[in-house]
C-alpha cells in the first residue's frame, strides 16, 4: 500500500485519533459522502484515512466494473491498509466504513488490536430480506463500536434493530429520518448536511467516551 493510494484529510491542530475509512460496494473512497464526512472529521480533530479495495482500484485505473472482491480480500486489505497506517501515523487508530467497509471493518478489529469501531450505515440485512441477518460480529463485538445508522435505512431500520442483543461495546446512533446515505426526506424538516454534521459529533462524542474509559480502566489497573 503506498502513500498514492491513500487520501488523507488531516485536522488543523494534532490528531485526536486516526480513522482508517473503507468504502461501500459501489462508490469510491473520493464520492460525495466519504469526502464530506472525512472533511467533517478532520474538522472535528479526527485524521481520516481513505483507500479502496482492489477491485475500486481496478475500477479507477482501468475502467473494469465488477463486484466487490471475496471477503478473504477485502480483510487482507485491511490488513495491508492498517499495518501502513499505524507505521506511519502515532496515536489510537480507528478502523471503520460506510456500509461494506464498516462491516468488513467489524470483522477484523479484534484481530488488529485497534481502538474502535465506526460504522457509517451498516448493511445489517440486503434490502427487503430482514431475516437474512449479517449481525454476528455486532452481537460477540470486542472492541468499542459506533454504529451510525438512518432510522429508515433499508439494510436495517431502527424498527428492525430494536430489541435485539448486542455486545456491550456496540452503541448505536441513529440518523433522524435517515436512509442508508444519512439522508432524511424533505418532509422530516432537516437536510442531509443536518445528518451529516450530527454523524460527525457523534464519532468524536464517542472517541471521547471511550477515551475517557480506557483511562479509567488503565488507571484501574495499575
Amino acid at each position: 500500500m503506498t502513500s498514492e493510494s491513500l487520501l488523507i484529510d488531516e485536522p488543523s491542530a494534532e490528531a485526536a485519533a486516526t480513522l482508517i475509512l473503507a468504502h461501500g460496494a459501489g462508490a469510491p473512497m473520493d464520492s460525495p459522502f466519504m469526502a464530506t464526512m472525512a472533511e467533517l472529521l478532520a474538522a472535528r480533530g479526527v485524521r481520516v484515512v481513505r483507500f479502496e479495495f482492489p477491485y475500486m482500484r481496478r475500477r479507477r485505473t482501468e475502467g473494469v466494473r465488477q463486484p466487490p472482491n471475496r471477503q478473504p480480500v477485502l480483510l487482507d486489505s485491511w490488513r495491508e491498509v492498517y499495518a501502513a497506517v499505524t507505521r506511519r501515523f502515532a496515536g489510537p487508530v480507528l478502523v471503520g466504513g460506510k456500509s461494506m467497509g464498516g462491516r468488513m471493518a467489524t470483522l477484523i478489529a479484534e484481530e488488529l488490536c485497534c481502538a474502535g469501531v465506526v460504522c457509517l450505515g451498516y448493511p445489517a440485512h440486503p434490502p427487503g430480506k430482514p431475516d437474512t441477518l449479517r449481525i454476528a460480529g455486532l452481537e460477540t463485538a470486542a472492541v468499542p463500536t459506533l454504529i451510525v445508522q438512518g432510522e429508515r435505512d433499508p439494510f436495517g431500520r431502527r424498527d428492525e434493530m430494536a430489541g435485539r442483543q448486542w455486545s456491550e461495546q456496540v452503541e448505536w446512533c441513529w440518523a433522524d429520518d435517515g436512509d442508508h446515505d444519512l439522508k432524511p426526506r424533505k418532509a422530516s424538516g432537516r437536510t442531509h448536511e443536518d445528518n451529516l454534521t450530527m454523524a460527525a459529533d457523534a464519532v468524536v462524542q464517542w472517541w471521547q467516551r471511550s477515551s475517557a474509559r480506557r483511562a479509567v480502566q488503565s488507571q484501574e489497573r495499575l
